[in-house]
């Protein structure tokens, strides 16, 4: 069997559904951005990092039976899922599991390419752009939704083992290869590889317990504190302070979490 390549909040069955909760968060976001870029029927659109296909599905339906989306991701099982997603619905989508680094693109086949939070993954985001960039036709069109600033998460009563274990998340980030505020970079990186960008939307959301965007930060930190031990970041007593503390201040009225700033970052091919 081959073996699944690792994701940093690994590809379970619970990290399908904390990503369908991310994307109940964000949906309304990225079709904003499908509609700022133009896409539409006909098109072959790229979602690179596609994950299981939550964006995948909604993107081929966008593309319709004259169009096509390709899916890239590097998880084998998130691959199959969208293959099954894709015959379910009776859509146009072709899944690749494929690296980045390996994936293989026809010159100048694509209208469009989406990405939401795969380049901070990776060392090489320039040299991944240059490759889709490439395969785009002239006036094709990027939307590219990254993190512009992960360090602004912050809850409201602040709780000191949560902001610890917040700010131990994101050393961690930052003792990679990998740019977590890629998002910040992406304004001046996409002009020096041909592009021209044409749309820069800041998107900020707040959490309260009494909304759905609560359960994104919340399923990230009980997913992703945990294995903060394995690294020497934190405790086993830290991780389960925190997650204490984010059980009480869910049940604070009028308790907030500022999520991480992010960015949308639209360019075309000139």
């Amino acid at each position: 069997m081959e073996k699944e390549q690792a994701y940093i909040l690994g590809a379970d069955d619970e990290e399908l559904f904390r990503l369908g909760v991310q994307h109940q968060v964000w949906a309304e976001e990225a079709q904003k951005g499908w509609r700022l870029a133009n896409f539409s029927a006909g098109q072959t659109i790229l979602d690179l990092g596609c994950g299981p296909g939550y964006c995948t599905k909604e993107l081929a339906f966008i593309a319709g039976k004259e169009g096509k989306v390709i899916g890239i991701d590097k998880s084998g099982k998130y691959i199959k899922f969208l293959d099954e997603l894709a015959k379910g619905y009776g859509l146009n989508i072709e899944a690749i599991h494929a690296d980045f680094d390996t994936m293989k693109l026809q010159p100048s086949s694509l209208d469009g390419m989406y990405c939401r939070w795969a380049l901070a993954w990776i060392p090489n985001p320039k040299e991944i752009l240059i490759k889709v960039a490439t395969s785009l036709k002239r006036g094709g069109r990027m939307v590219l939704h990254e993190y512009f600033d992960w360090g602004l998460l912050q809850t409201e009563p602040r709780k000191e083992a949560l902001a610890k274990a917040t700010t131990m998340a994101l050393k961690s980030f930052k003792d990679t290869n990998n740019e977590i505020d890629i998002g910040k970079h992406l304004s001046t990186m996409l002009p020096e590889i041909g592009m021209k960008v044409i749309g820069f939307r800041p998107m900020a959301k707040i959490a309260t317990p009494k909304n759905g965007v609560w359960q994104w930060p919340k399923t990230f930190f009980q997913s992703y504190f945990p294995r903060l031990v394995a690294q020497n970041y934190l405790t086993s007593e830290e991780v389960k302070e925190a997650l204490i503390e984010l059980e009480g201040l869910e049940k604070i009225d009028g308790a907030t979490i500022c999520t991480p700033l992010m960015v949308e970052i639209i360019a075309e091919k000139i």
